[in-house]
């Protein structure tokens, strides 16, 4: 029994004392406008059976593969919208952004058209850029980019100009702001994994933070090249469904990039901290 107990007392102590780092696994995509080739990909959303889908803002298309690149397929967004944004429902329906025509249009998961929505505009239903109330407070926006919807049901909203990340209720009641302490920090996109990890992206300095879902920073990783797990311009994030593998829109350098989640091991520091109580 006291065997047990120390082997979970460091496990806990472990635990506090580390944090999973994120590692680069892979990457695809080269410049060009063929199959599988990326120009200027700005966004990224992973679908529930794995798949990602790819917004690219200057091929005018949404591109699709599987978990590690393969080429799926792709179609051309139309009515003259270039994508800015892309998401992808539960039930695999995939909804596209257009800059422009302010506009929604919504997919089948493999491209086949659903519907639209949207006009660009102030008025209820109509969109434009920047959206709600211009400012630096509570739930003003300076340039909002991005925003995500965590599991539980808070909506999570990537105020770049501000550099910082917002979060309010599904009914839209603020309730505090990451970041505050960042600058000069950017967050221009933002994703909520399963285990309520936030990802923010910093395009500014090219990298990726991550934190509680409260905005305590937890690590970082990227710094400006075109190296494994370096990014020039980085512009979307996404997490997998099971909250294992990260994907980042690397803009500059024409590709995708994926991380796995490192775990720590239990320190033999740690153990001996342990042990050390029960003499």
């Amino acid at each position: 029994m006291k065997r047990v107990l120390i082997i979970a007392v460091a496990a806990a102590l472990a635990a506090t004392t580390a944090s999973a780092e994120w590692v680069y696994e892979g990457q695809w995509g080269s410049r060009g406008s063929g199959p599988g080739q990326l120009y200027s990909p700005v966004d990224v959303a992973v679908a529930p059976n794995g798949n990602v889908y790819v917004a690219e803002f200057h091929n005018f298309r949404i591109q699709y593969f599987t978990a590690t690149g393969s080429f799926l397929g792709m179609w051309y967004v139309g009515n003259k919208v270039t994508p800015i944004g892309v998401a992808v429902a539960p039930n695999g329906n995939v909804y596209v952004v257009g800059s422009g025509k302010g506009c929604v249009q919504y997919f089948t998961s493999n491209g086949s058209f659903l519907g639209i929505w949207g006009s660009s505009g102030s008025g209820n239903g109509q969109f434009s850029s920047p959206w709600g109330k211009l400012g630096n407070g509570p739930g003003e926006f300076s340039l909002p980019h991005g925003i995500a919807v965590a599991p539980w049901g808070n909506v999570y909203v990537a105020d770049n100009w501000n550099t910082g990340v917002q979060y309010f209720t599904r009914n839209g009641s603020c309730l505090g702001r990451w970041g505050e302490h960042w600058r000069p920090v950017g967050a221009l996109r933002v994703a909520i994994s399963a285990d309520g990890t936030g990802f923010a992206v910093d395009s500014w300095n090219h990298r990726i933070r991550y934190c509680t879902t409260s905005g305590s920073l937890i690590g970082e990783w990227g710094t400006r090249g075109s190296g494994n797990g370096e990014f020039d311009k980085p512009h979307s994030v996404a997490v997998s469904p099971t909250g294992s593998r990260v994907y980042v829109a690397d803009k500059r350098n024409y590709r995708i990039q994926y991380f796995n989640r490192n775990e720590p091991a239990v320190s033999p520091t740690s153990l001996g901290r342990v042990k050390a109580l029960f003499r």
